[in-house]
C-alpha cells in the first residue's frame, strides 16, 4: 500500500489521541493517525477474500479505502474506525433490540445491552410491549411496574458498564402514544439528572395525528391484547391535544421526548411488509427491527467544491462547480467498504449476526453540508440551498444503489430479498437499506468539517469533548474571507467568540452574515424543510436537531413538530438553547450571561447549626442566611480522617460560592441530593447516603421547594415506587406496608 502521511486538525489530534489510537497496557499511545487508517483499510478490504479475490485485489481494494479515509471523503463510524484490525472487531454503531413482557425477557435484553454496550455499540428499544404500571401478573399475583420503572434498571446498567468503557453507554427508549403509561414516559426526564443515559421519542401514529387535526380523542391501546384499554370496563381515552401540549412543552423546556412517525417508518422500511420496526438507534436515525444493526459512514460533501471560486461565478452555475463524478465514485467505493464491514463485523450476541447478515443494511450519510453551501455562497436558508439538499441527496442515494446493485450480481442478493419491496419491483440489491443521514460529532472533527447537515452552531465556539475536554473552534471558511478586511481585529474575533450569531456586530457586512447564518439564525420552519428535502432521498432516516434560541416559544417547537409530519419526515428533535446544563457546543455568551456578580458578604450573619449521623461520624453543618435565603454552608465532620474534613470541607466552599453568586437553593439541592457512598446509615428516620446528601438534605428540610425534590414524599415519608403508597422505616429498611416492596 502506498502510505502518504495526512495532515490532521489540532483538534482532529486531540479527539484521535483520547478516543482512537491504540494504547498499551499503560496506557501509551502506540499508533499514528496515519496507522490508524491503514489499520481500518486493511482489516476491511480483507471480506474481498470472501467473494473471490487474491492478495492484488485485496490490496488495491486496502489501497482505495486509505484514499478515501485519508482525504477525508469519507470517514466511517467510530466502533469501525475504534475497532477494526483490532481484538474487539466490533464495527457497528447501532443495534435495537427487542424488549417482551416477561421478567426473562426483559433481563436476557439488559444482558445483551450490556453486552453490546461493552463492545462500545448503542442500543435503541421499543418499550411499548410492557403492560402498564400497575397491570395484575397473573403469575405472582402481584402488580407490574410500568415501562418506565424498567426504562431505569436498563439506565443504571448502561452507567455501570460504561465505567470500563472508551465511550458513553447510549440508548434511546421509546414507547408508543397509544401506551397506557404515555403521560408519565413524558415526564420521566423532566428532572434532566434521571435517565441520564437514554434519549426518548414518543412513537406517534397516524391515528393520533388525525386526531390531534380533527382536535378529538384517541384510544389507549393494551400491549397484551392489541385491543382499547380499559379500567373497570371503561376504554380510556386521551385528548389528543392535550397529549401533545404535554410533548411540545416538555420538549421546550428540556429538549426531550423527541418524536417519531411510526407508521410512516414502517410504510418506508424496505422490508416491509416481513418486518416490523419499533425502534430506533439512540439518535434516532436509523430505524431497525428487533436485532438489527446498521453500518454508517459518511462522505464530506465539502471537499467536492473548489476552495476558491472562478472569478465568473454565479450562483445559477453552482451544479457545474460540484466534482459529481468524483461524489459518484466515492459513493461507490463508500458502499463497497460498508457492505465488507457486515463481513468483517464481530457481532456480540448470535441473534444480531443473524440478523445483520439477513438484511446486509448499510447506512451512508454525508457531513460537512454546512461547508459546502458556504463554498459555493448559498445561505443555508435560501430556496437555492434547499433545492441543492434533495439533488445531493438524491444522486448520493442513486449512486449507492446503483452499486449496491452491482455488488448483488457479483456477491448476490441480502438473503431477506424475497421478504422486501425490492422483490416485488425485481431490483436486485446487496442490501436492504444504503442511505442514513446520520450524526457526525467526531468523525466531522477527524474531517474537520461541519456536522450533519446542521447549520453551523456559532462561527467560533468552545467545544466540551470527551468528559470535560475543551476545545476552541474558529469557521476556517469565516477567517479566510475576512482576514484580509481591515475590520478584521483582534477586537472582533473576541466579540465573535463572544456570541452565537452575527447578526448583532454592526461591523460586519450583511452578505457575510446571510451566509453565516447560525443555528439560531435559522427558523424553525427552515430547519425543519431541510429535514426534510435529505428525507426525500434516504432509505432510513435523518439526523438533525432542530435548533432553536434561548427566546423560542413552546409555539415554536409546536410548529417545527406539526411541519415535520406535513413535510414526510420520520422523525424530529428539537433543543432549545441553555434550556438544560452541560450542553455539547456552548459559546462564551453563554458564562458571561451565567456569571452573575457576587455578593458582598455581610459583617454579621446569623443561622444554624444542625448535627445529623453519617456514616463517616455525626456531621455538623451550619447554615448563615441573609433576606431569608442560605448565603453559606459550613460543615465540620466529627472523628474523621483528614480527606473526609477536607472534602467536606471544599463541597461547602463550593455550595456557599454558588449560593452567593445567585444560583437557586433548589438547584443546589438536586446536584447533591441522593449521591451516594460507601457508608451508608439512617438519621432522624432518613437515609444517609453520603457527607453531600446529608448536607442536601438539611438545606431541602429549611429552604426546599417542590421543585428540590429527588424523591417523591406523602407528608415527609418515602414513597413506595411500586405502588406509590407511603413506607415506613423499619429493621433499619424501607418498607412499604401496603405491597411489601423492601429497600434491603
Amino acid at each position: 500500500m502506498e502510505i502518504r502521511e495526512i495532515s490532521f486538525s489540532k483538534n482532529a489530534l486531540a479527539v484521535l489521541e483520547r478516543r482512537y489510537l491504540r494504547k498499551d497496557q499503560e496506557g501509551h499511545i502506540i499508533e499514528t493517525p496515519t496507522e490508524l487508517f491503514v489499520r481500518v483499510a486493511n482489516c476491511i478490504a480483507e471480506a474481498d477474500r470472501a467473494y473471490g479475490a487474491d492478495d492484488t485485489a485485496v490490496e488495491q481494494t486496502a489501497q482505495s479505502f486509505f484514499d478515501l479515509m485519508a482525504s477525508f471523503e469519507f470517514i466511517p463510524n467510530s466502533p469501525t474506525l475504534m475497532n477494526a484490525g483490532r481484538e474487539s472487531g466490533q464495527l457497528s454503531a447501532c443495534f435495537v433490540l427487542p424488549v417482551d413482557d416477561s421478567m426473562e425477557e426483559i433481563f436476557e435484553t439488559n444482558k445483551h445491552a450490556a453486552l453490546i454496550h461493552k463492545s462500545g455499540g448503542g442500543t435503541g428499544f421499543s418499550f411499548s410491549r410492557l403492560r402498564p404500571r400497575n397491570s395484575i401478573v397473573a403469575s405472582t399475583s402481584g402488580v407490574a411496574s410500568g415501562p418506565v420503572s424498567f426504562m431505569k434498571v436498563y439506565d443504571a446498567s448502561t452507567y455501570a458498564v460504561r465505567q470500563g468503557g472508551t465511550r458513553r453507554g447510549a440508548n434511546m427508549g421509546i414507547l408508543r402514544v397509544d401506551h397506557p403509561d404515555i403521560l408519565e414516559f413524558i415526564s420521566c426526564k423532566e428532572n434532566t439528572s434521571e435517565i441520564t443515559n437514554f434519549n426518548i421519542s414518543v412513537a406517534i401514529t397516524d391515528n393520533f395525528m388525525q386526531a390531534l387535526k380533527n382536535n378529538g380523542s384517541y384510544s389507549l391501546i393494551d400491549p397484551r391484547t392489541g385491543t382499547p384499554y380499559s379500567i373497570n370496563k371503561k376504554e380510556m381515552k386521551l385528548s389528543a391535544n392535550e397529549v401533545f401540549d404535554k410533548i411540545v412543552k416538555q420538549a421546550w423546556g428540556t429538549g426531550e421526548p423527541g418524536i417519531i412517525f411510526i407508521d410512516r417508518m414502517n410504510q418506508k422500511n424496505p422490508t416491509s411488509p416481513s418486518e416490523t420496526i419499533e425502534a430506533t438507534n439512540p439518535c434516532g436515525e436509523q430505524p431497525l427491527p428487533p436485532y438489527d444493526s446498521c453500518n454508517l459512514g459518511s462522505i464530506n460533501l465539502g471537499r467536492f467544491v473548489p476552495d476558491q471560486l472562478p472569478d465568473n461565478y454565479t450562483i445559477e452555475s453552482a451544479d457545474n462547480l460540484i466534482d459529481w463524478t468524483r461524489l459518484a465514485q466515492t459513493v461507490h467505493t463508500a458502499v463497497h467498504f460498508l457492505d465488507n464491514v457486515i463481513d468483517q463485523n464481530s457481532y456480540p450476541i448470535e441473534e444480531i449476526d443473524n440478523q445483520s447478515k439477513r438484511n446486509r443494511r448499510i447506512g451512508l450519510g454525508v457531513m460537512g453540508w454546512a461547508d459546502m453551501l458556504v463554498k459555493l455562497r448559498f445561505a443555508y436558508d435560501s430556496e437555492q440551498a434547499m433545492a441543492l439538499a434533495e439533488k445531493v441527496m438524491s444522486f448520493v442515494h442513486s449512486e449507492a444503489c446503483k452499486q449496491s446493485s452491482e455488488l448483488a450480481k457479483i456477491r448476490g442478493r441480502f438473503p431477506n430479498w424475497e421478504g422486501s419491496v425490492y422483490a416485488q419491483q425485481n431490483i436486485s440489491m446487496r442490501n436492504a437499506t444504503v442511505t442514513t443521514v446520520a450524526p457526525t460529532g467526531t468523525i466531522s472533527i477527524i474531517a474537520s468539517c461541519s456536522s450533519g447537515i446542521e447549520p453551523y452552531f456559532a462561527i467560533a465556539f468552545t467545544r466540551n469533548v470527551l468528559d470535560g475536554t475543551k476545545l476552541t473552534e474558529m469557521n476556517p471558511f469565516f477567517e479566510k474571507l475576512l482576514s484580509g478586511e481591515e475590520y478584521y481585529t483582534p477586537e472582533l474575533v473576541q466579540e465573535i467568540t463572544s456570541c452565537q450569531s452575527l447578526s448583532s456586530i454592526s461591523v460586519i457586512p450583511d452578505h457575510i452574515k446571510l451566509l453565516f447564518k447560525t443555528a439560531s439564525d435559522i427558523s424553525p420552519e427552515d430547519h425543519v424543510r431541510m429535514q426534510a428535502q435529505f428525507q426525500k432521498h434516504c432509505d432510513s432516516s435523518v439526523s438533525k436537531t432542530i435548533n432553536l434560541p434561548e427566546t423560542a416559544t413552546v409555539d415554536d417547537v409546536r410548529t417545527a413538530f406539526i411541519l415535520s409530519y406535513e413535510l414526510g419526515c420520520k422523525g424530529v428533535t428539537i433543543y432549545r438553547n441553555n434550556s438544560r446544563p452541560n450542553q455539547v457546543l456552548s459559546t462564551d455568551e453563554k458564562a458571561e450571561r451565567r456569571a452573575v456578580a457576587m455578593q458582598e458578604r455581610p459583617e454579621i450573619l446569623s443561622g444554624f447549626t444542625e448535627k445529623v449521623r453519617t456514616g463517616y461520624g455525626n456531621l455538623y453543618v451550619t447554615v448563615n442566611i441573609k433576606d431569608n435565603l442560605p448565603f453559606e454552608v459550613f460543615a465540620h465532620i466529627g472523628k474523621s480522617g483528614y480527606t473526609t474534613m477536607a472534602d467536606t470541607e471544599a463541597i461547602c466552599r463550593l455550595i456557599s460560592l454558588s449560593l452567593r453568586s445567585g444560583l437557586s437553593v433548589d438547584d443546589v439541592i438536586k446536584q447533591l441530593r441522593g449521591i451516594g457512598g460507601s457508608s451508608q446509615t439512617f438519621s432522624n428516620g432518613a437515609r444517609i447516603h453520603s457527607i453531600p446528601d446529608a448536607i442536601a438534605q438539611i438545606l431541602y428540610r429549611h429552604f426546599g421547594s417542590k421543585q428540590s425534590e429527588s424523591k417523591p414524599t406523602i407528608d415527609g415519608l418515602e414513597v413506595c415506587p411500586e405502588c406509590h403508597g407511603a413506607m415506613i422505616l423499619s429493621s433499619g429498611c424501607f418498607s412499604c406496608p401496603s405491597c411489601g416492596y423492601s429497600t434491603c
